[in-house]
Formats: C-alpha cells, structure tokens, sequence
C-alpha cells in the first residue's frame, strides 16, 4: 500500500490503516498459573503529524494508533490501548508510547536501519524497562504493589497487508516474575 506520506513516515507508512485479526493468543498470569486465552483484536493507525519539533532540533513523524481486543469466547473486552509509535529518522531510533487503562504506561524505543529486511519485511521492535531511564515504564502503587511490569518487548513485522506482532511484558505478580505474552496476525482492511 502506497501512501502520499511514505517519504515524510518513514517506516511508520507501512502502519497506516485498518486491521484485524482472529489468530490472538494470549498467555496471561493467574494465581495458579499460566492462562490462555484466544482473541481477536482490531488496530487503527492514523497519521498525526508528519512533521514534530522538538526543542528546534528533532524532527520527529508520528501515528497515532487504538487496539482493542476481544476474548473469542465471550466477545467481551480485555485489553484497550492506545498511544503512538514515532520516528526520528536523523537518529535512527523508532519510539513507541502506550498507555492502558489499569495505570500503566510507557515509552519504548529502538533503532531501525532500514526500511525493509532482506525478505522484504518492514519490522519495528522496541523495549522498555523499569531499570531503563531512557525507556521507562510507568505504573500507580496499586500496580508496582500488585502487578508490577519491570520489562516491555514489542516487535510488529509488516509484510504488505499482513501485519504480526510479538509482545512480551514481564510482570512481578502472584509472588513471582511472569512473561506475558500476546501475539496476532492481522489483515488490512481496505
């Protein structure tokens, strides 16, 4: 898909759009254990700015995204986020902001050298972590009491109208440290 901002976005171009997906799996901490649970989830990414200043010196692009999910058992939300993935092309460096309703944000960020890999696939990871003060994670005291999130992974691999993700978010929770998971392949609504 072609986009009249594809220069200005950089990578982010590849984003823009509607999708969806059926394929989700998420592996979720309980008290007695790992729990899986297969959703579907939707992501809009829309163009905010292809042109942010900051301080008179970065010049950043941005897209402004929301996800919902949705439990394929019940149809019933578990997860709504939203927030922004960024590019500062002179830096190399693509950041991404999100924010959920159980008082938890963060900013992550990583470098991207290229546009596509060899197999032609535009793919973005990013990483964030309590114990990072460039990519930090934040959280009420309810959270860093209960479930507290120490470390964020996320990689999404576009591959023209298909689009798949891996997250990883490591929680101290139950009286022990858990990696959840969530992954999904999803389509481009046209």
């Amino acid at each position: 898909m072609t986009h009249d901002t594809d220069i200005a976005l950089g990578p982010l171009a590849a984003l823009i759009g509607f999708w969806s997906g059926d394929k989700g799996i998420d592996i979720a901490p309980e008290p007695d254990g790992p729990d899986e649970n297969l959703y579907t989830d939707t992501i809009e990414f829309t163009v905010v700015d292809d042109h942010i200043e900051n301080a008179e010196e970065q010049q950043l692009v941005a897209v402004h995204y929301h996800q919902v999910v949705r439990r394929q058992s019940t149809g019933k939300v578990f997860h709504d986020e939203t927030g922004y993935w960024m590019w500062d092309a002179a830096a190399k460096v693509i950041m991404h902001s999100l924010v959920i309703p159980r008082g938890v944000g963060l900013l992550a960020g990583g470098q991207h050298e290229g546009p596509k890999n060899a197999k032609g696939e535009m793919v973005l990871k990013v990483s964030a972590g309590t114990a990072n003060p460039e990519w930090p994670i934040m959280q009420s005291p309810f959270m860093v009491k209960k479930a507290r999130t120490t470390a964020f992974e996320h990689q999404i691999t576009v591959t023209g109208d298909s689009l798949s993700y891996f997250e990883k978010t490591t929680l101290d929770i139950y009286g022990r440290t858990f990696d959840h998971t969530d992954e999904n392949i999803l389509i481009r609504n046209k």
